[in-house]
């Protein structure tokens, strides 16, 4: 009789298995401010990141994620519901914050709250939290501080899971302007410095030492992430959790530049994506198109809980998962700036439509124009020393309404075919997928945001700073005002 026991148990091993508790994984969530997908596993050939290079030999590289927001607030609203920001109304950049408050609609909920009802220990910090300080939100709307147990996954009790967000500095290390500090603390320990004469620029930025040292600095930001990366991997093998944790490694947008942060060009959309541990697939690469709301539909699905109905996130590790034909980005307000652009993204195009097209690109913005890059940018502007490339992409009085690339033959999105007779059906088409877009989600840009609400959250921004910052601050209001209310 026990022979025959020993037997069914070996040819059905799952009745064994089903008797035991299944074993929920750990979900840790490094997320990256103000950094594009400069990393030796996608190809950027300046600097080594064996550790997050080990994380895509050990896991699933994306090569082709994106933001939906590529500006800090709107794209942690985004990714911490799983929801567009655009349909959940927190698309302005650091809105809500004043007298009016933002609240999200319907059964919307942040992820977090689904991780605690679940039983998850959640917690967000830094990668060593010190104290009751929570990591970075920067969430547009109200949320109960609840929702996070602490700011570190020593806190559970034994046995609990936990979901993680490490967030990391990122390309925020390098600062605004001149970064000697950053620079010897990259020598001190690093061990060197990149050195700007060996950076390659965008054909669209000049090789100005000023420019070049910047993004010296930049590409250094990449190499120390990716040693904070494997201090958090170190840590998890220390304390034997790596094996029972998956670990999700992203960027919130692109780098932070003229053309990047806060645009809808790659370099401010495209981010690197990783997924390494239980359920995540070894050294593949998959070159379909994802949004970074993904990384919350399939964190609920990999830890056993159902994803709501009303998430546009979908879980990208199914089995059933069917592959998204486009993408979709939005920028809107940032700061005092008032903003509306769109975007569809496919393999092959890319659309933008630039509802306030009879402004500049480079728009008066407090925080942009503090940049030691904007500044020279602007000042090489004047003298009449840029080339004519960057005039038109950068400088030009106004933009075209709409813009379409071909990503395949223009990968830095330089010579716009909206015009062009030759691609009229695909400028239709894609005009049209993007409308269907907004109408289906409901998106909430269409309406202009009320003056009440931008009187609300310029109150906060004019209530803090030295007193020539905010005489700049209220000079962009005011512009800001005119603008919209000549209907520019």
């Amino acid at each position: 009789m026990r022979s025959v026991v020993i037997a069914i148990l070996l040819l059905c091993p799952h009745t064994l298995r089903a008797a035991e508790p299944v074993k929920r994984p750990n979900i840790v969530w490094i997320v990256v401010d103000d950094m594009s997908a400069n990393f030796s596993c996608y190809g950027e050939k300046l600097i080594q990141t064996p550790h997050v290079d080990r994380l895509a030999k050990e896991g699933t590289r994306f090569s082709k994620a994106f933001t939906t927001a590529p500006v800090c607030s709107p794209c942690r609203s985004a990714f911490i519901t799983g929801c567009y920001q655009t349909t959940i109304g927190a698309h302005h950049h650091r809105s809500g914050r004043g007298e009016l408050k933002i609240m999200l609609p319907g059964d919307v909920v942040p992820v977090p709250v689904l991780f605690q009802k679940a039983g998850y220990y959640t917690c967000i910090g830094g990668f060593q939290a010190t104290g009751d300080k929570l990591g970075k939100t920067d969430y547009n709307f109200e949320w109960k501080p609840g929702m996070y147990d602490g700011n570190d996954w020593t806190g559970r009790k034994p046995g609990q899971p936990f979901f993680m967000q490490v967030q990391l500095h990122g390309g925020k290390y390098r600062g605004q302007g001149a970064n000697k500090n950053w620079q010897a603390r990259v020598l001190k320990e690093l061990g060197s410095n990149t050195k700007p004469a060996d950076v390659a620029l965008p054909p669209y930025y000049p090789r100005d030492p000023v420019i070049l040292q910047d993004w010296a600095d930049y590409v250094d930001c990449c190499r120390y992430t990716d040693k904070e990366v494997g201090d958090v991997l170190a840590r998890l093998e220390q304390e034997k959790l790596l094996d029972d944790t998956v670990i999700f490694f992203m960027t919130d947008h692109g780098i932070s530049h003229a053309r990047g942060k806060q645009f809808l060009y790659d370099e401010g959309t495209h981010i690197p994506f990783i997924v390494r541990g239980p359920g995540a697939a070894k050294g593949v690469v998959r070159d379909d198109l994802i949004e970074h709301i993904d990384m919350t539909a399939t964190s609920l699905a990999l830890a056993g809980i159902d994803v709501p109905k009303w998430m546009h996130g979908r879980d990208i590790l199914a089995k059933s998962y069917a592959k998204r034909d486009a993408v979709f980005a939005a920028r809107d307000r940032c700061d005092e700036t008032i903003e509306h652009l769109r975007s569809v993204r496919t393999g092959q195009f890319k659309y933008i439509r630039n509802y306030l097209n009879e402004r500049p690109h480079l728009q008066p913005c407090r925080y942009k124009d503090d940049k030691a890059i904007v500044q020279k940018l602007r000042e090489l502007h004047t003298a009449k020393r840029l080339d004519d490339l960057t005039e038109k992409l950068l400088f030009a009085p106004t933009r075209p309404a709409e813009e379409l690339y071909d990503l395949v033959t223009d990968p830095h999105e330089v010579k716009n075919l909206a015009a062009d007779p030759k691609h009229r059906a695909t400028l239709v088409a894609m005009r049209k997928k993007l409308a269907d877009w907004e109408e289906k989600t409901g998106d909430m840009g269409r309406e202009p945001e009320t003056m009440a609400m931008y009187d609300s959250d310029m109150k906060v921004y004019l209530s803090s700073g030295k007193k020539d910052s905010t005489d700049v601050l209220q000079r962009n209001i005011d512009l800001n005002k005119k603008w919209a209310k000549e209907g520019k």
